[in-house]
C-alpha cells in the first residue's frame, strides 16, 4: 500500500478525492470529509483513534491509508520577549523556521512558503540560503498546527476559540509566496476556512517582494491582505537591495498594487520598509516614498534593520527612523515603527534561515580549521 497519505493541507475536494480512491462510497464522501476536517482543524487530532465520529473499523482502515501526523520539530526556542521560534523538518535537508510573536492585542504567526529563497534581497538572511524547494500546502498548514500544538490551543488542552493566542497569520517567513502560488493559495484557503482553523482573511497577510504579474491573481484567488516589501522609493536603490526590482521596477509594481482586487481604506496595502543606515533613510527618501504611493490606500511599516552575521548594512539610528516616520505620517499615512522582536534567538524580521544550513556552514569551517586550511589571525 505504501506510506500513508497525509490529509493535512488538502482542500475539501482533495479530501473527497482521497476518500474516493480509498473506496468510500460516493454518498458518504462529503460526510467523511467534514468529519476529518473537524477533527484535524477544530479538535487538532494527530491520529484517527480519537475521532469518535468514525466507527472503529473505519478508524483502523483510515489509519492504514492516511495520516494526520505532524512534521518533526527539531528545536523550539523562546526569546526573552516571549517570541517563539520553531525549526521544523519535513525531510532530509527540508527545514523551515516558523515564528510566533505575542502582543497585548494580538498573536501573530509568521509562516514560511519555501525552503530558502531565490531573491537574494541584500538585507535578508534567508536570501543567503539557496532555494531548496517549494513547500506543499500540507507543509504550510502544518506550521500552523505545530504552533497551535505547542501553544496548547486545542479543545483537548482546555482552550476555546475566545482564548486563542494565534489571531493573525503572516506569510512573511522564508521564501517568496507568489513563486509558490498554488500551494500558498490552497494553504491559506484551508487556514481561513470558517469551519476549521478559522483565521479570517482580514487577519492573514501575504507579503511579496514584488512579483507584479501575480498580484492581481493573488487578490482574485487568495484574497488575503497584501504586503509589499518595498524598502526604497527609487529604482537605483531598490535594484541593489531587492534585485527582483530589475525585473519588475517600482512603476510596474505600484501599478499592480493600484489594481489589487478589493483595495480600499478598509483593505489597505502594507508597504514594508526596512531602515538601512545611509541607504534609504533620508528625509528626501521619505518625501519620495509618499509621493510614489500617492492614491493607494496604504500604511507603511518602518522596520529597524535586524542584523545577522555578515550582514552588509547597519540599522538607521532611532532618531532618524522617527524623523522619517514623521514625514510619512504628516503625509497622511500610518507609519508604525515595528518593535524588533526575537532578536536574541534570530527570529526577527529578515533573520530566518534553516538552522541546518547554519550548522553545516559551522561544521565546514570547523573541518577546515582542523586541517589547518583556514588560518585565523592571532
Amino acid at each position: 500500500m505504501g506510506s500513508p497519505k497525509s490529509l493535512i493541507g488538502l482542500t475539501r475536494e482533495g479530501l473527497k478525492a482521497a476518500f474516493a480512491d480509498a473506496g468510500v462510497e460516493p454518498k458518504h464522501l462529503s460526510m467523511r470529509a467534514g468529519q476529518i476536517w473537524n477533527a484535524a482543524y477544530v479538535q487538532g487530532a494527530t491520529g484517527f483513534d480519537a475521532i469518535t465520529t468514525l466507527a472503529k473499523p473505519l478508524r483502523a482502515e483510515f489509519a492504514e491509508r492516511f495520516t494526520l501526523a505532524r512534521p518533526e520539530v527539531v528545536t523550539a526556542q523562546m526569546s526573552q520577549d516571549g517570541t517563539r521560534k520553531w525549526l521544523i523538518r519535513f525531510g532530509p535537508g527540508v527545514e523551515v523556521e516558523t515564528v510566533f510573536i505575542p502582543d497585548e492585542d494580538r498573536g501573530t504567526l509568521c509562516i514560511s512558503s519555501q525552503v530558502g529563497c531565490t531573491l537574494t534581497c541584500r538585507f535578508c538572511h534567508t536570501g543567503t540560503q539557496k532555494l531548496v524547494r517549494n513547500l506543499t500546502a500540507e507543509e504550510i498548514v502544518s506550521q500552523v498546527l505545530v504552533a497551535r500544538d505547542d501553544l496548547k490551543e486545542w479543545p483537548r488542552a482546555g482552550r476555546n476559540s475566545d482564548e486563542r493566542q494565534i489571531t493573525n497569520v503572516v506569510m512573511m517567513g522564508m521564501g517568496e509566496p507568489l513563486y509558490n502560488f498554488e500551494n500558498v493559495r490552497d494553504a491559506i484557503n484551508v487556514i481561513a476556512d470558517g469551519e476549521g482553523l478559522s483565521v479570517s482573511k482580514r487577519r492573514i497577510t501575504l507579503s511579496t517582494a514584488g512579483v507584479a504579474p501575480m498580484i492581481e491573481r493573488a487578490g482574485e484567488e487568495i484574497g488575503a491582505m497584501l504586503a509589499i516589501s518595498l524598502h526604497a522609493p527609487r529604482d537605483d536603490v531598490r535594484d541593489v537591495i531587492v534585485p527582483l526590482n530589475k525585473k519588475y521596477p517600482i512603476k510596474e509594481l505600484l501599478a499592480a498594487c493600484r489594481a489589487y482586487p478589493g483595495l480600499s481604506n478598509a483593505r489597505r496595502i502594507t508597504f514594508e520598509y526596512v531602515m538601512l543606515k545611509g541607504v534609504n533613510d533620508s528625509n528626501a527618501d521619505a518625501r519620495e516614498l509618499v509621493k510614489i504611493i500617492g492614491g493607494i490606500p496604504a500604511k507603511i511599516n518602518l522596520i529597524p534593520f535586524n542584523a545577522w552575521p555578515g550582514a552588509p548594512y547597519e540599522c538607521s539610528d532611532w532618531e532618524r527612523i522617527e524623523e522619517f516616520g514623521e514625514i510619512v505620517n504628516r503625509a497622511g499615512y500610518a507609519s508604525p515603527i515595528r518593535t524588533p522582536r526575537g532578536r536574541d534567538i534570530m527570529a526577527a524580521c529578515g533573520q530566518l534561515k534553516s538552522e541546518s544550513v547554519k550548522a553545516r556552514a559551522s561544521d565546514r569551517i570547523a573541518e577546515l580549521r582542523s586541517k589547518e586550511i583556514v588560518r585565523m589571525p592571532h
